[in-house]
């Protein structure tokens, strides 16, 4: 391999290096930035819970003071209607002092219901974003975790592959050696009949010369009627 090749490839891998620790960097930062936001909406429900709490109250006010009025209305006009006009006076007097509460309690209540509504709206869009980035997360080390793992048999399996090869090719080795020592083994039995002069007395026995070699049916036929001649 040239320099230059060596010097690429050193390149590759260092940069193949970097991208794993800024991608394993990237998913710390956006867990912490997940923890982060989660406490952000625990704080938004917090403070959501403090402005219902003010807006019940606030409702309870103008209820009362609704009620005051109502009260102090009803003895107005029975006061006037009895000829008090003094007390009948007074009582409308109260009635209005009340109607400029409630006017103040009202605007609070409106202001009440208008942050709770927005908080509402704008928590519920934070908690979907959060759920939605938890579960982007949640998929990426699941895939990632995934993939180590095919890659892991992968490249078990292709060695195991590799295993199998070079044991079968040693099989096959193996093999054609005994071969060639059987073939060695047959020739060397071979030439040692052959010096000994067994391979001749083979060869006049299938003759059917020698003794013991193989005999014909019609020789042998000659030989036990010939017997029987010399015995009669």
């Amino acid at each position: 391999m040239s320099l230059k090749k060596l010097w690429t490839a050193l390149r590759g891998a260092v940069n193949e290096g970097t991208e794993a620790v800024a991608d394993s960097q990237s998913l710390r930062i956006l867990d912490q930035e997940l923890r982060d936001a989660k406490s952000e909406l625990k704080a938004c429900d917090e403070n959501l819970t403090k402005i219902m709490a003010k807006r019940k109250l606030a409702e309870n006010k103008v209820k009362a003071l609704q009620a005051d009025i109502d009260n102090y209305t009803t003895h107005a006009i029975a006061a006037s209607e009895k000829g008090d006009e003094a007390l009948a006076i007074e009582c409308a007097e109260r009635v209005a002092e009340l109607e400029s509460q409630i006017e103040v309690e009202q605007g609070l209540l409106q202001g009440f219901k208008s942050s709770e509504t927005s908080l509402k709206s704008n928590i519920s869009k934070a908690k979907a974003n959060v759920r939605r980035m938890e579960q982007q997360i949640d998929q990426i080390k699941a895939t990632e975790s995934v993939q180590k793992a095919q890659v892991a048999v992968s490249t078990r399996h292709m060695g195991a592959n590799s295993k199998v090869k070079t044991a079968l090719d040693s099989m096959e080795r193996i093999k054609a050696k005994q071969q060639q020592r059987a073939a060695e083994l047959e020739a060397a039995d071979e030439l040692a009949s052959e010096e000994s002069g067994s391979s001749l007395d083979s060869k006049l026995k299938a003759a059917g010369i020698a003794p013991g070699g193989q005999v014909s049916g019609s020789d042998k036929l000659a030989q036990l009627l010939a017997k029987k001649s010399t015995q009669a």
